[in-house]
């Protein structure tokens, strides 16, 4: 069984995001880059399964700058088999990634996509479910579990009410959650193997899709600062100030 997983290349999520200073967007010159974590976990879920047989080939994919093909390279030396870069310069909004995933899912032919439920830059939560509506697959988000019997796969969602089991039929969606695994880091020797493994390049055209943006970005501003803490000398001047000047969130 072939797995296709998709990787994003994010802001390292120890970096402090700092917003541009014409306010277009978040500054990534000069910032380490690196993969999205729930893509991490979406690779390592890839890897197990293919340490237990079921699955017989990795294909990482990626979208977006030529220096995305660094995030293909770590997925790579996590256990991949080989990457592809749809390579464009154009800002990617989920519906275009979207379209894009269902394009490269008709070609290679994957009987599972596994994908981070979310990136760690926009948090849109939405790709997932979008590629899984457009190719009218089953779909089974916020994974904490995932099991591969036959033509079946078991995923137990993390819901606000707890958790629940979901039984899909193969080809399907699947969005991975913190608690599904943990990755592994990449040995120097599988590191050294990832630079022979192959990484096919593609302009969008090829997949005949247009992945100009339908919104148009306004403007990116930092949230208002914290205000500072008061001190009161009293209780019942406390009182007084959560009365009148309190306020209900």
């Amino acid at each position: 069984m072939k797995v296709l997983v998709p990787v994003k290349r994010v802001v390292d999520f120890n970096v402090k995001v700092r917003v541009k200073t014409d306010g277009s967007g978040v500054e990534t010159t000069g910032v380490k880059m690196s993969m999205n974590p729930f893509d991490e976990i979406a690779v390592e879920e890839a890897i197990r399964l293919k340490e237990k047989g079921t699955a017989t080939e990795i294909v990482a994919v990626s979208l977006g700058v030529a220096a995305c093909s660094e995030t293909l390279r770590t997925a790579l030396a996590m256990g991949a088999d080989r990457g592809v870069l749809v390579e464009t310069e154009v800002p990617l909004q989920p519906l275009a990634v979207a379209k894009l995933l269902k394009a490269l899912v008709e070609r290679e032919g994957p009987r599972l996509v596994i994908m981070g439920k979310q990136a760690i830059d926009d948090d849109m939560n939405a790709t997932g479910q979008m590629l899984a509506a457009l190719l009218g697959w089953p779909q089974g988000t916020f994974a904490s579990r995932l099991a591969i019997e036959g033509e079946t796969a078991t995923v137990t969602r993390e819901v606000d009410g707890g958790l629940e089991t979901v039984a899909l039929a193969l080809p399907a969606v699947v969005t991975t959650d913190l608690r599904l695994n943990e990755p592994r880091y990449a040995s120097l020797p599988n590191i050294m193997k990832a630079r022979r493994k192959p990484i096919e390049t593609l302009p969008p055209a090829v997949l005949g899709v247009d992945p100009a943006p339908r919104l148009e970005l306004v403007s990116v501003a930092e949230p208002p600062r914290r205000q500072a803490g008061k001190r009161v000398g009293s209780v019942a001047e406390l009182v007084q100030k959560l009365r009148t000047e309190a306020k209900v969130i």
